[in-house]
């Protein structure tokens, strides 16, 4: 097979390992059976691999000597969602499910593998393929891997997410794809006591109510409507009993930014917000946060790259552009150390009722085209393993 050539995948490989993965859905890092798995699947293949990068994770190496190296991502875990989705294959552990489509990552990745692998003599680079845990958890698996060194000596990143165009498509957004995301937790610590002597007591709830109306104001009034970004507060906490004045609440939400700028400023505002309730009541606080990914950026060269793959693949009419969104992906730590492109699947198909978004109870993969992202991958790697200058 010569660089240019189309190589077409078996999917049954790919469906089979998508509903065995999909029926074992496990949390962040803790993915014991996902885990056992992928390595028994890359033992069979034949390929070496390595448990260096950190906990649950798995890096599997064609050709390491070769100097050119393209590296190929997917993400491993689930989500704490009870599924509704009525597929055959549905999830075995109560609460748990491949709800954002990482069971078709993880598959379409072993099927990118194994076609390599079959004509690994043919194929003039490095290819290391990443399986990571803990994309949907605050702490980041990409960021583990990363800072284990997971990257070192990689040229060029890739990777997927189903869903974000028809069923079928391959979608490009170039530049800013997905949004910068920030995670926080701001509690207060008061005095308890009884209702009927509020003097007593500091309401920890009055003060995080105060907050979050302080936020939200800020947000309407001091933000430029320009920018593209959101600071949304998902839960609020506190208290026991009706008669009892709270001593503790919790708030914990996530800024989302294309900018960091404008992330840096939102969260030194919640931190003064709590400041000034504090100084005037004397409730204390704490706040809680990181970032957990920056901005995904897709190298626009790298994009011209992938979308002459796609088409060799889908087709020109069905390799489309997308937009950009305030989702988020810890793909981003990846991208901040070489040129990469996150590019989507389509998974949106009325007739198998793949209709729900993901992080839905009813959401399911057609898991028809998902030999496309396998091919995609194969094909990227056949049409630039001699280098991206020398393509």
């Amino acid at each position: 097979m010569k660089s240019g050539d189309k190589m077409t995948i078996d999917n049954e490989y790919i469906k089979k390992i998508q509903h065995a993965l999909h029926r074992i859905p496990e949390l962040g890092f803790d993915l014991p059976r996902t885990v056992a798995f992928v390595k028994g699947e890359l033992d069979k293949i034949g390929i070496p691999y390595t448990e260096k990068y950190g906990k649950s994770s798995i890096v599997a190496e064609l050709n390491p000597e070769k100097s050119f190296t393209i590296a190929i991502r997917a993400d491993m875990d689930a989500l704490a969602i009870v599924e509704q989705s009525g597929v055959e294959y549905s999830s075995e552990i109560e609460g748990h499910m491949h709800a954002c489509g990482h069971d078709a990552h993880t598959a379409i990745l072993l099927g990118t593998v194994k076609a390599l692998w079959e004509i690994r003599e043919q194929i003039a680079c490095h290819v290391r393929f990443i399986f990571q845990p803990s994309e949907e958890c605050p702490v980041s698996g990409a960021k583990m891997m990363v800072d284990n060194g997971v990257m070192d000596g990689v040229n060029v990143t890739l990777g997927l997410h189903v869903g974000g165009c028809d069923s079928g498509e391959i979608g490009i957004c170039v530049g800013p794809h997905m949004a910068a995301s920030r995670p926080f937790r701001l509690e207060f610590f008061g005095r308890s006591t009884h209702a009927a002597t509020p003097h007593n007591g500091k309401d920890a709830l009055a003060a995080a109510v105060r907050a979050y109306m302080s936020i939200k104001l800020m947000i309407s009034t001091e933000m430029s409507a320009k920018e593209s970004f959101i600071c949304s507060i998902g839960k609020l906490n506190a208290g026991t009993a009706q008669n009892i004045i709270p001593d503790y609440a919790e708030m914990v939400g996530t800024i989302r930014s294309f900018n960091l700028e404008i992330d840096k400023y939102i969260i030194d505002r919640i931190e003064g917000i709590a400041e000034s309730i504090k100084r005037e009541t004397g409730i204390d606080y704490k706040l809680t946060t990181h970032l957990k990914s920056g901005v995904v950026y897709n190298d626009p060269e790298i994009c011209k790259l992938v979308r002459a793959a796609a088409e060799k693949v889908v087709g020109e009419e069905k390799t489309v552009e997308i937009g950009n969104g305030l989702g988020a992906e810890d793909f981003a730590f990846y991208g901040e150390k070489t040129p990469a492109v996150f590019f989507r699947l389509g998974n949106y198909n009325e007739e198998k009722g793949c209709v729900a978004a993901a992080h839905n109870s009813k959401f399911k993969v057609d898991d028809d085209v998902l030999h496309l992202g396998a091919e995609t991958f194969v094909q990227f790697v056949l049409d630039n393993m001699n280098g991206i200058e020398n393509n």
